[in-house]
């Protein structure tokens, strides 16, 4: 079967109308099977014929893999449950298997019976015109059985269904091998050519030849199967889409197993380990989506967080506060008397006492020491981590001042268009001020941030009974 078939998820509303095809499909192969079989006996009670009595038992057991796959349709179409966690879709892999070896051991039979005939001693048989004409029409129910197994394989994909078409085209062959030996022993019986009686059970072997072969490709199909090899080149397919996935560093493991028409994939991946939950989460539902477009599958990500390869000293020390759980801001280093000198500001919770944060300061630095250089100096200002939304008294006087004496400042800072939407208010007897100043915004932004720590600065020296200036920088367009 093309491996695209199974690239075509089934909707959940055609499941009935598929799994109902699939057995209709099946129920006429074994219907069909009971037609040949009678058809075949008949031929070998007339003619005698080794060739034929291989058809007729290669048809026989026709007939039990027919049943077998038309029992193994109706389970694998079962949902999952309790006991069958992955749904029934092997059972279709193990009919294949058994009709594999049934084939096998028709062709033992056959291959043994030829050589007592051909070796040890002739036998006698009688080929007719009608026995000709009735193998032609075998053939013929043969063929079409095929293409409507094929058919229906194709459209609801089903490994048991592609078995028995598969098996069924080559009855087409070896019915035609037979079709010759006999006619040559007809011809020889007729025109007294006594070695073309033997072409029978070299037919026969043909026939044999034909059933290995098929039963050795078909058998390597459905062992992989049942021991969950996966398609070649599926998992390098399944591990680039994963690569190529937005907020991944890479995959590190894919594994890929088949139950009947759906595959289950298990992916573990890693992402940046300063990712959030949320981003995590995001980059695994992608993973799932882009799986989805190669395979219908069940998909299971498992996600590993990761140090990037160009991780610099602050996301680590990001990592390193997220991995315990700490938020931290105000995050500096420097080259100090040739040493690194961190600083950074911790929250903690505002009932902690200062031995409980001193505590927490401590584990936190250690692992900063291990994570960057340990000959580093860390120092961690400890401040409450605010919960609660505290209410204020805004001071519009005051915030028209500041706005002008902000706006006056534009000869000293060029890069500065304005500044607006200032506020002022007065919170916990702190005065408190934001507001938006517009800029070029093509300015790198370590250029603005030094403007504005600038700015915050000559304000807090203009107005000292400000605690705390926050500037919103804005490109011009935006403002």
């Amino acid at each position: 079967m093309n491996a695209a078939a199974y690239n075509r998820p089934m909707p959940s509303e055609s499941l009935a109308r598929a799994s109902r095809e699939k057995r209709l499909a099946a129920l006429a192969s074994v219907g069909s099977a009971v037609l040949l079989i009678s058809l075949k006996i008949f031929l070998v009670v007339r003619t005698g014929s080794l060739g034929v009595l291989s058809e007729a038992l290669h048809s026989t057991l026709d007939f039990v893999a027919a049943v077998i796959t038309y029992l193994s349709v109706r389970v694998s179409d079962k949902p999952a449950d309790a006991d069958h966690l992955y749904g029934h879709g092997k059972v279709e892999s193990f009919s294949a298997f058994v009709e594999t070896a049934l084939l096998l051991l028709t062709a033992v039979y056959i291959i043994w019976e030829a050589f007592q005939r051909l070796v040890f001693h002739a036998s006698r048989i009688r080929p007719s015109l009608i026995a000709i004409l009735v193998l032609a029409a075998c053939m013929g129910i043969d063929f079409v059985r095929s293409k409507a197994l094929s058919r229906v394989a194709a459209k609801y994909p089903s490994e048991a269904l592609e078995a028995d078409a598969l098996h069924f085209s080559t009855d087409v062959w070896s019915t035609f091998v037979v079709i010759l030996g006999i006619t040559g022993a007809w011809l020889g019986m007729r025109f007294g050519i006594e070695w073309l009686g033997k072409l029978d059970a070299v037919a026969a072997l043909g026939v044999a030849a034909v059933i290995i072969w098929i039963g050795s490709q078909l058998g390597k199909r459905t062992a992989d199967a049942l021991l969950d090899v996966a398609p070649l080149g599926l998992r390098e397919r399944i591990e680039n889409a994963v690569d190529k996935t937005e907020g991944v560093l890479q995959s590190e493991r894919v594994r890929v197993r088949r139950a009947g028409q759906r595959y289950f994939v298990d992916v573990t991946l890693s992402v940046p380990r300063t990712a959030s939950l949320e981003q995590a989460h995001a980059a695994s539902e992608a993973v799932e989506k882009r799986i989805g477009q190669i395979i219908p599958a069940d998909v299971v990500v498992h996600v590993e967080p990761r140090a990037k390869s160009d991780e610099n000293i602050f996301e680590t020390i990001r990592a390193v506060a997220q991995r315990r759980g700490m938020a931290v801001h105000e995050l500096s280093a420097h080259q100090f008397d040739r040493r690194l000198f961190i600083e950074l500001h911790l929250e903690v919770e505002e009932g902690s006492s200062l031995r409980e944060a001193h505590k927490r300061a401590t584990e936190l630095e250690q692992d900063i020491l291990k994570e960057t250089d340990p000959r580093a100096l860390v120092n961690i200002h400890i401040e409450p981590l605010g919960v609660k939304i505290g209410g204020g008294e805004e001071m519009k006087e005051l915030a028209r001042t500041v706005q002008h004496f902000l706006n006056s400042l534009q000869s000293e800072y060029h890069e500065m268009t304005n500044c607006h939407e200032v506020h002022v208010r007065s919170v916990d007897h702190k005065i408190l001020v934001s507001c938006h100043c517009a800029m070029d915004g093509s300015l790198p932004i370590t250029e603005v941030h030094d403007i504005t720590a600038a700015l915050e600065d000559r304000v807090k020296e203009r107005f000292p009974q400000i605690f705390r200036l926050t500037i919103h920088p804005e490109p011009v367009e935006e403002s």
